[in-house]
């Protein structure tokens, strides 16, 4: 089994999509139907490039939505927040790039045939900029060794050459200069082979690979289109042009939704179509120049030629023994655990060999670390970071301990000792990893993650599983910490691998739901408000409820969905209710995240608009230890709500000196305590209830005591001088049919 890395971002299914394959097969008939005569050339594009733009501005817009805080709030500092931003800012630049690539194929049929060029060229400069804008915000190159560019630069240079000499000979060039056709010649073979090069290098599974070749096929298509001659002669050359337009735009949607996604590991160039297609295109081109009855002229000569040099280069230049520019690390006894080096899977092999050789019964600990760098830098940069992590690491392991690296997910350390050892081991191991990398230029963050199995009988895959489980436990935990395999945690991985794999797409599908638990008032035990609880009713997994859901959402980025839908349900719910003039309150419970998104007070304003409900019988509700480490924002939202006349409630509040400090920050209405500070009101000795209540009163607060489950909590809670209660004791959370009888036994029910 593979050793995976846990995604920073949040995961996006990449499988091919009916709307795609759709747009595709649309494009294939049109290009048919253009060839064959019924429909003109330009009108083909002009269908194809709607279609395809259109599909792709849907999917990039949106990845525009749902703006969110870097992780460590305000204190993360002014480069962490631009970081932050940029996959936000990249879909906005790549959206835009699409929509004026689709609209400057659609413009061509309208225009008149002379101004069709200067309509092209103007499309192709808007789209460049954009594209190469959305690029760079998605991943900011770092600068490679120049030994590495340069192997690079020769790789591209003989495919580049047979490509333009491609371009040069099968184009319609009628009444266009030849330096001009040796300049559109160029900029079709550099675009094309980028393309290339992209789609077929060893990152060719990343978003950014794709998205950089769905970016250089759209441009090779809007150059060609600018290109075409403006008149009739034209003909059906601009069918072209369709077959890149349609996969570029496509591709360029289809990487932006991939971002931040790990590629499959061990993953090698394919060199073959570098080495194959260019070649096969230009004799093709020269071919076909031949039975056409023109022989090839002094500049395709030329072109033919300079091929020959690039590859010579190449192959001396490759000879030469490459010696890497960053930090290396030097085995001091060579054996068979010796780390593995970057970029190849032999780390995995030879962790699984020195696993089998070990005597039986085997003793001690396998520890599989996971770096997670909170950049993501290039390949080049990537493997610098495993070599200086395996210097990092043989430097606090034992010395009879073996160090792998595992190819770009991180790396892995047999042990022999014991497990209390052994998990001190990894405590230093987070220490030392957790250092910041300083390679090529770059400062990289890392925030890793210790999965720990102890050795035993059982396979090597197996060993391997078990440690690769608990490092992905530790990493949904929070990562730098350290985390031992059990059975109970394959159960907690298996349901939270459920978990992800159901909640995406679950609120089209219909499947939450809200209860409601009535609020009552402690004095006459009659009902002035409910709070609104979400349930997820799963055909799989079964009643999903918050604890477990919420954390899933939040790392999957979909809370802020959920909580548009939350929120619009509960006030739908409550203005059903108050229909006929009874007047209650709806609770809604939001998480920090929402709450301090920009567009969460506008949005809840409109949502009691649209309803038609009083913004006095809707409440916030913000859980008192989310709300430190954004105070400042919070403040400014509740701030924000009140004004609107929007109550708002400070939830499981804990009654802590630093609680009751940052009390009297807080723009509240309701402060909710739970069991905890209930029963400790009982004592006499700690009478902490009774405090809290003093305080709330003399900041105008008005208490809610929740989780009430006995009649001596609401006694207590009573008697402390709460105002309100909730609880099993009082009533439970039932549908909303079943609240509304409950209702229907207090006619007089009024806040």
């Amino acid at each position: 089994m593979p050793v995976f890395r846990a995604a920073p971002f949040r995961a996006t299914s990449c499988r091919p999509l009916l709307p795609e394959i759709s747009v595709l097969a649309v494009a294939a008939v049109l290009i048919v139907l253009g060839a064959t005569g019924p429909v003109p050339a330009l009108a083909v594009v002009a269908l194809a490039s709607a279609a395809a733009s259109t599909l792709a501005g849907v999917r990039l817009s949106r990845l525009t939505l749902n703006p969110e805080s870097p992780p460590g709030g305000p204190s993360v500092g002014r480069l962490a927040r631009r970081r932050a931003a940029r996959p936000r800012r990249a879909a906005g630049l790549l959206h835009a790039a699409v929509v004026t690539a689709g609209l400057t194929a659609a413009v061509l049929p309208l225009a008149s045939a002379g101004y069709r060029p200067a309509a092209a060229v103007a499309g192709l400069v808007g789209t460049a900029a954009l594209l190469v804008g959305g690029l760079f915000s998605l991943s900011p190159r770092s600068r490679p060794p120049v030994r590495d560019r340069l192997h690079r630069l020769l790789d591209q240079v003989a495919p580049g050459v047979c490509l333009v000499l491609t371009a040069w000979l099968l184009l319609p060039y009628a009444g266009v200069t030849s330096p001009v056709r040796l300049m559109v010649a160029v900029a079709l073979g550099l675009l094309a082979v980028d393309a290339l090069a992209a789609l077929s290098g060893a990152d060719r599974h990343r978003g950014s690979a794709r998205c950089r070749g769905g970016a250089a096929l759209t441009l090779l298509a809007l150059v060609l289109l600018a290109a075409l001659p403006a008149g009739p002669a034209a003909g059906r050359a601009a069918l072209l042009a369709v077959p890149p337009l349609v996969v570029g735009v496509l591709l360029v949607a289809a990487g932006g939704r991939q971002v931040g996604q790990v590629p499959p590991a061990g993953q090698t160039a394919l060199r073959w179509p570098r080495a194959v297609l260019p070649p096969v295109a230009a004799v093709v081109a020269v071919v076909y120049q031949l039975q056409a009855g023109f022989l090839p002229d002094l500049t395709a000569v030329l072109l033919a030629l300079a091929a020959v040099p690039p590859l010579v280069v190449r192959e001396l230049f490759g000879a030469a023994p490459a010696v890497p520019d960053g930090p290396t690390v030097t085995d001091p006894a060579p054996a068979p655990s010796a780390a593995a080096g970057p970029g190849g899977a032999t780390g995995r092999a030879d962790l699984l060999r020195a696993l089998a050789a070990r005597s039986e019964p085997a003793c001690g600990a396998l520890l599989v670390v996971d770096l997670h760098l909170t950049e993501l830098p290039g390949r080049l940069v990537r493997d610098d970071v495993a070599a200086e992590a395996v210097r990092r690491a043989r430097a606090v392991v034992a010395d009879e301990d073996e160090v792998f690296d595992l190819a770009g997910s991180g790396l892995a350390v047999i042990s022999g000792s014991g497990p209390m050892i052994a998990y001190a081991l990894g405590a230093r191991l987070l220490a030392a990893l957790s250092r910041p990398y300083e390679v090529s230029g770059a400062v990289l963050r890392s925030r890793p993650s210790v999965g720990l199995a102890e050795l035993g009988r059982g396979r090597p895959e197996e060993l391997l599983r078990q440690a690769d489980l608990a490092r992905r436990r530790a990493a949904q935990l929070g990562r730098d910490r350290v985390e031992w395999y059990d059975a109970y945690l394959e159960e907690q991985l298996v349901r939270r691998l459920d978990l992800e794999r159901e909640l995406p797409g679950a609120v089209a599908r219909g499947e939450l739901d809200l209860v409601y638990q009535p609020v009552l008032g402690l004095a006459d035990q009659a009902p002035v408000g409910t709070e609104a609880l979400l349930r997820w009713r799963n055909p799989v997994l079964g009643t999903v409820f918050p604890a477990e859901l919420l954390p899933v959402a939040e790392d999957l980025d979909i809370v802020g969905e959920l909580g548009v839908w939350v929120l619009d349900r509960a006030c739908r719910q409550l203005a059903d209710w108050s229909v006929g003039g009874r007047r209650l309150w709806m609770a809604v419970n939001v998480t920090t995240r929402e709450l301090t998104s920009p567009d969460f007070v506008p949005r809840t304003a409109a949502v009691l608009e649209a309803y038609g409900i009083g913004p006095d019988q809707l409440v916030i509700e913000v859980a008192e230890p989310k709300v430190a480490t954004e105070l400042p924002t919070v403040v400014a939202r509740l701030a924000g709500l009140r004004s609107m006349g929007i109550r708002t409630a400070l939830d499981d509040f804990r009654a802590e000196q630093a609680s009751l400090t940052q009390l009297r920050r807080l723009p509240i209405d309701l402060l909710k305590v739970g069991p905890e500070v209930a029963t400790a009101g009982g004592d006499p000795h700690r009478p902490l209830l009774d405090v809290v209540v003093t305080v709330a009163e003399r900041l105008g607060l008005e208490v809610v005591a929740e989780e009430l489950e006995s009649a001596h909590q609401v006694e207590a809670a009573h008697r402390a001088g709460c105002r309100y209660g909730q609880g099993f004791e009082l009533a439970r959370p039932a549908t909303a049919e079943r609240v509304e009888a409950y209702f229907e036994e207090f006619p007089s029910t009024s806040r």
